[in-house]
């Protein structure tokens, strides 16, 4: 497992926000962030709940999602974040943690 980045939730429009449909979340791409922090904002009919919805949470990319999560509190997903990135997001010690599994060929978010 490796750091991806660190996600921050904000209510104010971010710059170069994109907008993922399954989630109905517009994100900042870490990559263009000089700490890696990704801002979420949400819209107010996302199906995202709490603790992803209301919390920070550090993201890292994995080989395997299946194996990432076994035995773990998923709180969201597995689900298909965009094209060529599955991700999920657990809850482990009072803190949100999201692993990212992206498709071969793909090493960006954005």
């Amino acid at each position: 497992m490796q750091y991806h980045h660190t996600g921050v939730v904000t209510d104010q429009k971010q710059p170069n926000e994109f907008y993922v449909e399954a989630t109905k979340v517009w994100v900042t791409d870490p990559d263009d962030h000089p700490y890696r922090i990704e801002f979420l904002r949400f819209e107010s009919d996302t199906p995202v709940k709490p603790p992803v919805r209301d919390r920070c949470h550090t993201a890292y990319e994995v080989d395997n999602l299946d194996d990432a999560i076994a035995g773990k509190n998923v709180v969201l997903g597995p689900f298909a974040a965009l094209n060529g990135l599955r991700v999920v997001f657990i809850e482990e010690d009072g803190a949100v943690i999201e692993y990212m599994h992206f498709s071969e060929g793909r090493t960006r978010i954005n």
